[in-house]
């Protein structure tokens, strides 16, 4: 995934805390262009889950440790997020994990003269994320886009998606329900 040199120093050096928290790091993006720098992180849960409580955990962790190691000059603001429903797609195992949805997806360099692809994820075949796109012929086309190559990917939000989401929150919900009513036993 092509990312700035902050951007992937800033991770490495969270990712081992954002861990520790039980923590998957999603996202780290450092946008020093505008008036008020932003550090943007995104984390979830490995079920998937992120709530208001986690948010402020994680931010308070992360803040101590960027206040230690100030690996940004000046001031910036500091958001920790969940990466949403119609989340980015930053990680190998999320082009595997999101099979079957919806998603754009933009090149850092033009392919065949075009940067922006549309369609529905397929997973990875080695470093190649599988998109099918509709539309350029009677036939739906799998376009194999190099991992590396990927400047963003996101979900998009669609009816399925967001049933797909509400599915796995009740499925969380029962689950620590039944976790529950063990430990009260």
């Amino acid at each position: 995934m092509h990312t700035d040199e902050l951007g992937c120093q800033l991770r490495e050096l969270l990712e081992l805390t954002v861990q520790a928290l039980g923590f998957d790091l999603v996202r780290v993006h450092y946008s020093g262009a505008q008036a008020r720098p932003v550090l943007q992180i995104m984390a979830e849960r490995p079920d998937g889950s992120m709530d208001v409580e986690d948010c402020a955990e994680l931010s308070r962790a992360v803040s101590a440790l960027l206040d230690v190691e100030d690996p940004i000059r000046g001031e910036y603001e500091l958001e920790v997020s969940s990466p949403g429903i119609d989340r980015p797609l930053t990680r190998r195992e999320d082009f595997e994990r999101f099979a079957g949805f919806d998603a754009k997806i933009e090149l850092a360099h033009p392919r065949d003269d075009r940067r922006r692809f549309k369609g529905r994820l397929k997973g990875l075949d080695g470093d190649m994320v599988l998109l099918e796109v509709t539309g350029q012929g009677p036939e739906p086309v799998i376009e194999r886009l190099g991992f590396s190559g990927i400047a963003e990917a996101r979900l998009v939000l669609t009816d399925e998606l967001i049933r797909a989401s509400l599915r796995q929150e009740e499925q969380r919900k029962e689950a620590a329900k039944a976790k529950a009513q063990t430990e009260h036993k």
